[in-house]
Protein backbone atom coordinates (compact mmCIF):
# COMPACT_ATOMS: atom_id res chain seq x y z
CA UNK A 1 0.00 0.00 0.00
CA UNK A 2 2.92 2.33 0.58
CA UNK A 3 4.32 1.65 -2.29
CA UNK A 4 1.35 2.79 -4.27
CA UNK A 5 1.55 6.37 -2.19
CA UNK A 6 4.95 6.52 -3.68
CA UNK A 7 4.47 6.21 -7.26
CA UNK A 8 1.91 8.69 -7.19
CA UNK A 9 3.92 11.04 -5.73
CA UNK A 10 6.66 10.32 -7.95
CA UNK A 11 4.37 10.38 -11.11
CA UNK A 12 3.13 13.97 -9.31
CA UNK A 13 6.60 14.78 -9.39
CA UNK A 14 7.10 14.22 -13.06
CA UNK A 15 4.24 15.92 -13.84
CA UNK A 16 5.58 18.76 -12.47
CA UNK A 17 8.36 18.88 -14.00
CA UNK A 18 6.76 18.41 -17.29
CA UNK A 19 4.30 21.40 -16.12
CA UNK A 20 6.86 23.28 -15.75
CA UNK A 21 8.84 22.68 -19.01
CA UNK A 22 5.93 23.13 -20.98
CA UNK A 23 5.66 26.97 -19.03
CA UNK A 24 8.72 27.64 -20.51
CA UNK A 25 8.58 25.70 -23.62
CA UNK A 26 5.70 28.37 -24.22
CA UNK A 27 6.98 31.29 -22.80
CA UNK A 28 10.00 30.96 -25.30
CA UNK A 29 7.43 30.03 -28.14
CA UNK A 30 5.74 33.72 -27.09
CA UNK A 31 8.85 35.55 -27.48
CA UNK A 32 9.26 34.43 -31.02
CA UNK A 33 8.86 36.59 -34.63
CA UNK A 34 5.21 34.43 -35.45
CA UNK A 35 3.63 34.60 -32.22
CA UNK A 36 5.24 38.51 -32.05
CA UNK A 37 3.73 39.15 -35.47
CA UNK A 38 0.24 37.17 -34.41
CA UNK A 39 -0.18 39.03 -31.24
CA UNK A 40 0.31 42.68 -33.05
CA UNK A 41 -1.80 42.08 -36.01
CA UNK A 42 -4.90 39.93 -33.56
CA UNK A 43 -4.13 41.30 -30.19
CA UNK A 44 -3.52 36.78 -28.97
CA UNK A 45 -0.89 34.96 -29.00
CA UNK A 46 -0.67 31.77 -31.42
CA UNK A 47 -2.35 28.29 -30.47
CA UNK A 48 0.22 26.76 -30.17
CA UNK A 49 1.42 28.82 -27.53
CA UNK A 50 -1.99 28.93 -25.93
CA UNK A 51 -2.02 25.22 -26.51
CA UNK A 52 1.85 25.06 -24.13
CA UNK A 53 0.70 27.07 -21.32
CA UNK A 54 -3.08 25.47 -21.33
CA UNK A 55 -1.21 21.72 -21.32
CA UNK A 56 1.70 23.38 -18.54
CA UNK A 57 -1.38 24.36 -16.06
CA UNK A 58 -3.15 21.16 -16.34
CA UNK A 59 -0.13 18.82 -15.35
CA UNK A 60 1.00 21.34 -12.72
CA UNK A 61 -2.52 20.86 -11.47
CA UNK A 62 -2.61 17.34 -11.46
CA UNK A 63 1.14 17.43 -10.20
CA UNK A 64 -0.23 19.24 -7.60
CA UNK A 65 -3.17 17.11 -6.40
CA UNK A 66 -1.11 13.76 -6.36
CA UNK A 67 1.71 15.36 -4.63
CA UNK A 68 -0.72 16.46 -2.00
CA UNK A 69 -2.51 13.17 -1.81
Amino acid sequence: MARSGSSKKLFGIALLAAGAGLAIWGLQKSEGLQSQLSTAFTGSPTDNVMVLYIGAVVCIAIGAFLMKN
